[in-house]
C-alpha cells in the first residue's frame, strides 16, 4: 500500500508544481481498494474525502430508462449540485450521505477545510462531471481476488448480487468511458 501512496503523492507533487488544482479522483473496480487508499492518503495529507457511495441512486430516480444508462446508477445530479461547486475551494463544505440501509438521504458529511480533496469510488470519473480532477487514479484488481474480497467484506449472498448486478454495470461504465485508459496512474 505504501508504494501506491508514494506514487500518488509523487504525481500530486508534479501537478502542484504546475499550479493546477489538487483534486484526486480514485475510480476503479469494486473491491480494488479505493476506499482504503483514499483513507490512507487522507491520513497523510489531511485531504477531505468525498465518497461516491454517498451518491447511491435513490429509489425515486430508479427508472428503467435511468438504469439503462451506462453509469446511470449514481445520483450524478446531486453530486454535481452539492460537491462539484465546492471542490476547487479550500473551505469546509457538507453534503448529505445516502444511507443504503434505509434507502434514503441521511446525515451530513462534512468535508473539512483543506487544499487537497479526494473523490473516491466507482463513477468518480463519470464524464457527466467534466474534468474537475487534477489527478485520475484507477484501482484495479484481478477477478478472482475481487470476488474473494467481496465475499470476505460482504458475505456470500451479497457476492452473488455484486457478480450478477453491480460488477456488470461497473464494467460497462469502465469500458464505455475508457476510465482505466484515461487514468494518470493505474494501481
Amino acid at each position: 500500500m505504501q508504494d501506491r501512496i508514494e506514487k500518488i503523492l509523487d504525481a500530486l507533487r508534479d501537478v502542484q508544481a504546475s499550479n493546477k488544482g489538487k483534486i484526486i479522483a480514485i475510480d476503479g473496480r469494486c473491491a480494488a481498494g479505493k476506499t482504503t487508499l483514499a483513507r490512507k492518503l487522507s491520513e497523510i495529507t489531511g485531504a477531505g474525502v468525498i465518497h461516491m457511495d454517498d451518491f447511491f441512486l435513490p429509489m425515486e430516480l430508479r427508472t428503467r430508462e435511468r438504469l439503462s444508462e451506462v453509469g446511470g446508477n449514481v445520483d450524478y445530479e446531486r453530486f454535481a449540485n452539492e460537491v462539484l461547486p465546492n471542490l476547487g475551494q479550500a473551505k469546509e463544505f457538507a453534503y448529505r450521505r445516502f444511507e443504503c440501509s434505509r434507502m434514503e438521504l441521511g446525515e451530513m458529511r462534512v468535508i473539512p477545510e483543506g487544499d487537497i480533496r479526494i473523490v473516491e469510488g466507482a463513477y468518480s470519473c463519470h464524464p457527466r462531471f467534466g474534468e474537475y480532477m487534477t489527478l485520475r487514479v484507477f484501482c484495479d484488481v484481478l477477478p478472482q481476488e475481487q470476488c474473494n474480497r467481496i465475499r470476505e467484506r460482504n458475505g456470500e449472498k451479497m457476492l452473488a448480487r455484486f457478480v450478477n448486478e453491480w460488477i456488470p454495470m461497473e464494467e460497462k461504465y469502465l469500458k464505455q468511458f475508457y476510465i482505466r485508459e484515461r487514468a494518470d496512474l493505474i494501481i
